[in-house]
């Protein structure tokens, strides 16, 4: 699929000095890991934001009706799925709101499963607060995830688990569950009293043509043990306006979850917010379109060259997120070791797979969100540093 000219993803965007987390690096490095686009934002959010700001009043906000409106309507309008506007809580961001539902329904020292490989920050989320991981790592076989069903039946049942996080779609392999696996992962948890936490950050950047499965809607047994996180931040690279989404059906479960936030003080907007989330969601969609066919071109650009100059390493086939996850099995088994030497000799700066789990030190994860231009300078430099360390 390739992109119109109407939006400019193109020409590269200087982020240095603007105290950009993912910039903050040294001179002549090129950071290619923390979950940030180097692009602009749509431009409905902008004039939103512009709009905001020439008023140059900043005290405190309110979440207005139009907020719920906005996100059940693009929730109906981009998923197929019917969001009753009681069920949506405001919150400043989505880990915010997972470690606030980790305090509040559960005990210290119980357990909290999750999918490994997986986002490395759930690993924050539970021990940080005195509760136990519990990996249900991922089966991997021929390039591809799958779950391993035994092992998460025996997790589930465990009488100390009383939360699943899970990922949907899938980071760090950009992996979108079916209908089939996110309903059987329903039954087993409703059998064991366990409640999920299903993270859907990701859900709005599929490939072209491909759609993710929100897991609240695939049944009522899902809907009523289930908590949906969801942010437009991600789509819209608006990380830093903190802003995001809880969708919580059951009602006694939502004012659980409606009092963590409220005891965390995670649940109150700032002046942009709300302004930001309501011009992506009401306006954001043909932004987004061709955003999600640059992206697709750029998952084109990686894997060619990758099986044509590193014939090394394989990228994991991914259908969601911008991240792309490299198989260095063939090469290493410390991909930590791997990224600080590609970095130390190359510059790029990739994030090491052992933080996320399960079979992540022999993975590496390369974020393509960024002009071609951009990307190619990196695939240049992962060339040669892949090379270097085989040498």
């Amino acid at each position: 699929m390739e992109c119109t000219d109407k939006y400019d993803f193109d020409t590269p965007i200087d982020r240095t000095n603007t105290q950009s987390l993912k910039w903050d690096v040294a001179e002549n490095e090129l950071p290619m890991w923390v979950a940030d686009m180097d692009f602009k934002t749509a431009p409905e959010i902008i004039e939103a934001v512009n709009k905001r700001a020439a008023h140059g009043v900043f005290g405190y906000s309110i979440i207005p009706e139009s907020w719920n409106e906005a996100v059940a309507g693009w929730w109906s309008r981009r998923h197929n799925w019917d969001i009753d506007k009681d069920w949506l809580v405001f919150c400043t961001g989505v880990i915010p709101s997972v470690s606030s539902i980790v305090r509040k329904l559960t005990t210290p020292n119980e357990n909290v499963v999750i999918q490994t490989p997986v986002y490395n920050i759930f690993f924050n989320s539970i021990i940080n607060n005195g509760r136990r991981v519990l990996e249900n790592p991922l089966r991997y076989e021929n390039g591809e995830y799958s779950i391993d069903w035994e092992d998460l039946k025996n997790k589930l049942a465990n009488p100390q688990t009383s939360l699943m996080i899970l990922c949907n779609p899938q980071n760090p392999s950009g992996k979108i569950w079916s209908r089939e696996d996110l309903s059987r992962i329903g039954e087993l948890c409703a059998r064991y009293y366990v409640t999920v936490v299903s993270d859907e950050i990701h859900c709005d950047l599929t490939d072209p043509g491909k759609e993710y499965i929100p897991f609240a809607s695939v049944s009522d047994v899902c809907r009523d043990i289930s908590i949906t996180c969801v942010a437009p931040t991600k789509t819209f690279n608006i990380a830093g306006l903190q802003t995001a989404a809880v969708i919580v059906p059951h009602k006694n479960l939502r004012h659980k979850v409606w009092r963590a936030l409220n005891t965390d003080e995670v649940a109150e907007p700032n002046a942009f917010a709300v302004w930001a989330a309501e011009a992506a969601y009401n306006y954001g969609d043909k932004w987004l379109d061709e955003l999600r066919g640059y992206i697709y071109n750029n998952k084109r650009i990686v894997n060619e060259y990758v099986n044509d100059n590193i014939t090394s390493i394989k990228v994991v086939q991914s259908e969601a997120t911008y991240l792309l996850w490299l198989d260095c099995s063939a090469i290493t088994d410390n991909s930590s070791e791997l990224a600080a030497y590609i970095r130390n000799r190359t510059g790029l700066y990739l994030s090491a797979g052992n933080v996320y789990g399960g079979n992540g030190n022999q993975f590496l994860r390369l974020n393509i969100a960024c002009p071609k231009a951009v990307l190619m300078d990196g695939l240049k430099r992962l060339e040669e540093g892949i090379r270097l360390a085989m040498n």
